[in-house]
């Protein structure tokens, strides 16, 4: 019998404020510790760039949670960039006592230090670009992301055992910067919601909670509120149905502490626009009222710029709700494949005539939902990604050795 791995996981933060591909490595190491693997996961107290306050959490220390160690360092000296000299330090004493490393983000200061530090000690590592290899997401700052990757990150990536890409699209655009490490693909996963009442119960408790009509489709839109999203197409889309005499009601759950400006924007928007009376903005929402609102849903609609996999989709699909995705979100061919819901391209008017096709087919809503549990419920969950994450991490071992 193989011996169980020792798994380090290294990423800058997992608050909330950061969304879901820093708290997918939550999701991923409890799903590793289940198979017997011994991870430990390496951290900040960064709680966002905007001046909150750092998390109040123990440092320097292990903190036990579902069969896995998390240990938090201070950042420190620069806060504002997620740098923790620490950390570093930690990893330089003690990474020799793991077999391997997954380190989730590029272009930011400690996990870049962190790459190197591997790279020096041997210490074999897998980098997760999180979609900054993405060319549109690269477009951004970059000159400064051209000489980041010269001083630092073309060596870091030349010197990986693979780069985990979440999806077959990203892994295709993705840049490389001249490198020609080999690509990892696995998606990540998600937890099934934790319902805690049936579905006619959700759909009474949040259409009087929100004050929404009974029969009325809802469209939902529940993600980070940023440009990258596609509000500027979906907004326009919903207007001009809402002028032709569609009935649905919009709700937009989510928020970006990060940015609150925009966040303001879009808020003034819609109360500037034929929307007014038939959105609810609910903000950030978790647990038990997430689930609920997942529940009362008709359609989930995502039409982002880019998205290298897209955590709130496979959300959706676990809830049984067809989505409308825009071909960036990079597991629009799982959607397509699975007939879990309808793809656009990212324009106003495709977008608007796959939501009237969503919203015209109450049957054809009911199905696709199903179509997309099922897939991922059998591709998405935490058991089977962890399953093949522990054989990828073997694998890359024995090619590392012989």
């Amino acid at each position: 019998m193989a011996k169980a791995l020792n798994i380090l996981q290294i990423v800058p933060s997992i608050s909330l404020v950061y969304g879901g591909p820093s708290q997918m490595v939550r999701g991923l190491s409890g799903a590793l510790a289940k198979q017997d693997a011994a991870v430990t996961v390496l951290t900040t107290d960064s709680n966002g760039d905007e001046g909150q306050a750092p998390l109040d959490v123990p440092l320097n220390q292990p903190i036990e949670t579902d069969g896995y160690r998390t240990i938090y360092f201070r950042c420190a000296p620069f806060r504002r960039y997620k740098f923790s000299l620490s950390l570093l330090q930690w990893l330089q004493r003690h990474g020799a006592e793991y077999d391997i490393a997954h380190i989730h983000a590029l272009f930011s200061p400690v996990t870049s230090a962190a790459a190197t530090l591997a790279r020096w000690q041997k210490l074999p590592y897998i980098l997760r670009p999180l979609g900054t290899l993405d060319p549109a997401d690269l477009a951004k700052k970059k000159q400064f992301k051209q000489l980041y990757a010269a001083l630092l990150e073309r060596s870091n990536i030349q010197g990986a055992a693979a780069l985990h890409f979440t999806s077959e699209q990203e892994a295709k655009v993705s840049e490389r910067f001249g490198a020609n490490t080999g690509a990892m693909v696995l998606p990540l996963g998600v937890v099934l919601p934790e319902f805690t009442c049936s579905d006619a119960d959700a759909q009474r408790v949040i259409r009087q909670r929100y004050g929404i009509p009974d029969g009325v489709p809802i469209l939902l839109f529940m993600s980070r509120i940023d440009p990258k999203k596609g509000l500027d197409l979906l907004l326009p889309a919903l207007e001009q149905l809402r002028q032709a005499g569609q009935r649905f009601h919009f709700m937009l759950c989510g928020g970006n502490p990060q940015d609150q400006g925009y966040v303001d924007g879009i808020g003034q928007q819609i109360e500037n626009s034929v929307l007014k009376d038939c959105t609810t903005i609910t903000g950030f929402v978790s647990g038990e009222l997430k689930a609920q609102i997942l529940q009362t849903a008709d359609v989930f609609v995502l039409p982002s710029y880019y998205e290298n996999f897209g955590i709130a989709v496979a959300e959706a699909m676990m809830a049984g709700k067809p989505v409308v995705i825009s071909d960036q979100v990079h597991i629009w061919q799982d959607i397509e494949s699975s007939q879990s819901g309808w793809v656009t391209t990212c324009d106003q008017g495709t977008l608007t005539q796959k939501l009237t096709e969503a919203l015209a087919d109450a049957a054809a809503r009911e199905q696709r939902g199903e179509n997309g549990r099922v897939f991922a419920r059998e591709n998405y969950g935490w058991d089977a990604i962890a399953t093949r994450m522990i054989a990828q991490y073997r694998q890359l071992l024995y090619c590392s050795i012989s």
